[in-house]
């Protein structure tokens, strides 16, 4: 499973990605507001940053706004992967993008079983399942992962399927069950991924035991 950082802060881009961990980046209005710095600023500092995909939203609410924004998008770097709506005309702008563009898209807000098919009929590389805003609703967004793959498998879509807003790391051994191809979650979950009390014990046994070893 790919990890994708879902941020907008450079910094812990910069962090996370030294790791050899990190795939690529989702980011979206929020998170690029609270930087306080210009869009287009942040956007190019992360694609140099990425070799990866670099997931940017595309705001506009017609077809033909959406295909125009999101040429204007994609001229930013070539990693570049612009998010449409999962709306009629969203969807609508995912093949002129795709095939006629050229340009890689990412249809988001997905929340049921059907969206989830109708974008990747559509022909989006990328599909994204908000698990976070889900949960807080009480739907099983496990299941909802599970439809996604196996509504993938059986049709022989090409989507890559994204499990986005990650907030905990059962959210996460939900994924890696499900067969989920990428995750997207902040640096804070990334690198609590690497700690467990057993291992921070087991090391620090080492390091005194070591101290005892004649030199």
């Amino acid at each position: 499973m790919k990890i994708f950082l879902d941020t907008g802060d450079v910094e812990a881009v910069r962090k996370a990605y030294d790791t050899g961990l990190i795939d690529g980046v989702t980011t979206n209005p929020s998170h690029i507001a609270k930087t306080k710095r210009k869009f287009r600023e942040v956007v190019e500092e992360i694609c140099s940053i990425v070799q990866g995909p670099v997931s940017v939203e595309a705001v506009s609410d017609t077809t033909e706004k959406l295909v125009e924004e999101a040429v204007g998008l994609a001229s930013i770097a070539p990693n570049v992967v612009i998010k449409i709506p999962m709306t009629v005309e969203g969807l609508r702008a995912v093949p002129l993008l795709e095939e006629q563009k050229k340009i890689m898209t990412n249809v988001t807000m997905i929340f049921s079983s059907t969206q989830c098919f109708l974008a990747m009929k559509a022909g989006a590389s990328f599909v994204s399942i908000v698990l976070s805003r889900l949960d807080a609703v009480g739907n099983e967004s496990d299941i909802l992962v599970e439809d996604a793959v196996t509504i993938r498998n059986n049709y022989g879509f090409d989507s890559e399927i994204i499990a986005g807003s990650i907030k905990t790391q059962n959210h996460i051994l939900t994924c890696l069950r499900a067969g989920v191809d990428i995750a997207t979650m902040n640096a804070d979950l990334f690198f609590q991924m690497y700690k467990h009390p057993l291992t921070t014990e087991g090391l620090a046994q080492f390091a005194k035991d070591w101290k005892k070893v004649p030199k």
